[in-house]
C-alpha cells in the first residue's frame, strides 16, 4: 500500500480552526504516516504553526511533523521552538530556509541560520529529531541551475536530513527525472513526490507562480477550458489521480498531499487510487 502524507496550513481565525481540524478528522482514516503543519510565508504564521501542531499532536493520536524556519529567528530562538516541540512529544520537523516575509531576497538573522543546511546540522546535532527537507524537481528558484539544486539537496541529506519532499509539479515526467538525477548524484534518502489536488484553478496559478513552479501549455489549456464549461472539479480530480497513479506505477511508494485545509479532493484522489477502504470514510461525492 502506498504510503500518506498530508500537509496542513495553521488557521487565522475560528472559523478557519473549523476547517483544519476537519481536514485532519476527514484524513485520518487514511492512516496517514503524518501531518505536517506549515509556516506562513516570511514565518508569519510561527506561533499559530507550534500551537496547532503541538493541539494536533494532544487531540488526533497521529504523528505530527512542524515545519521550522531560518526566518527573521535568531539561531537561539529557532532551537528553543525546537526543543519545545521536542518536550511535547514533537520530533519529526520539516527544516526549511525560509522566504523573506516581504517577498524579496532571502536576507539571513544577523545571529541566525546562514541557510537550511545550518539548521540542519543543529537539529542533528541536538539529536532525537527526524528531520526532513524541500526538494525542487523544477528548481529551486535561487538556484542556477538544475545542477546545483540537486547539490544543495544532497548538502542537506548529508547533514542530517533522512527525508526529501518536493515542491508540487504538473507532469509525473517531472519528478521522475528529477528522482533519477538525484540517485545519480548518490542521493540516497527517500524523495517523496509533494502532491497538489487543484480545487481551485485561479488560487493553483498564482501559487505556481510564487513558487517557480512551471505549467505546461496542454495542463493550462485543459484547466481553462474545463472551468468555462463547469467541470473543472471532475478535471482536477481526473488530472491528479492520472498523475499519481503514474508516479506509483513507476515505483513512488510515498506520496504527500498539499491539502490547503480543503480535504475532500484528496479524499477522493485517494479513493480513485484505491487507497482507502470507503468504508471507513465520509462520503464526499
Amino acid at each position: 500500500m502506498t504510503a500518506l502524507s498530508f500537509e496542513t496550513f495553521p488557521p487565522k481565525s475560528l472559523n478557519a480552526s473549523f476547517h483544519l481540524w476537519d481536514t485532519v478528522k476527514t484524513l485520518a482514516p487514511l492512516d496517514p504516516r503524518f501531518v505536517s503543519v506549515t509556516y506562513g510565508a516570511g514565518g508569519s504564521t510561527r506561533e499559530l504553526t507550534q500551537e496547532s501542531a503541538q493541539t494536533l499532536r494532544k487531540t488526533s493520536g497521529l504523528r505530527v511533523a512542524a515545519h521550522l524556519t531560518c526566518t527573521d529567528q535568531s539561531r537561539a530562538d529557532v532551537l528553543r521552538t525546537a526543543a519545545r516541540y521536542k518536550k511535547t512529544g514533537i520530533t519529526d520537523i520539516v527544516a526549511l530556509r525560509g522566504d523573506a516575509t516581504d517577498g524579496g531576497a532571502f536576507e539571513p538573522h544577523p545571529d541566525g541560520f546562514a541557510n537550511s543546511v545550518e539548521l540542519i546540522e543543529a537539529l542533528a546535532k541536538d539529536g532525537g529529531f527526524n528531520i526532513r527537507v524541500g526538494a525542487y524537481p523544477d528548481s529551486h528558484p535561487d538556484a542556477t541551475s538544475m545542477a546545483q539544486n540537486i547539490d544543495w539537496l544532497k548538502a542537506k541529506i548529508d547533514a542530517g536530513a533522512s527525508e526529501a519532499i518536493t515542491q508540487f509539479f504538473f507532469e509525473a515526467d517531472t519528478f521522475l527525472r528529477f528522482r533519477d538525477a538525484c540517485a545519480d548524484a548518490g542521493i540516497t534518502a527517500p524523495i517523496t513526490p509533494g502532491i497538489l489536488p487543484i480545487s481551485n484553478w485561479a488560487s493553483a496559478k498564482s501559487f505556481a507562480k510564487r513558487c517557480g513552479t512551471p505549467i505546461p501549455a496542454a495542463i493550462a489549456t485543459s484547466f481553462d477550458r474545463a472551468t468555462r464549461e463547469d467541470r473543472a472539479d471532475l478535471y482536477a480530480l481526473t488530472h491528479c489521480s492520472d498523475l499519481c497513479d503514474t508516479l506509483i506505477e513507476e515505483g513512488v511508494d510515498a506520496l504527500h498531499f498539499y491539502t490547503l485545509n480543503r480535504p475532500d479532493l484528496t479524499l477522493q484522489v485517494c479513493r480513485a487510487l484505491g487507497l482507502v477502504r470507503p468504508s471507513s470514510i465520509r462520503d464526499v461525492a
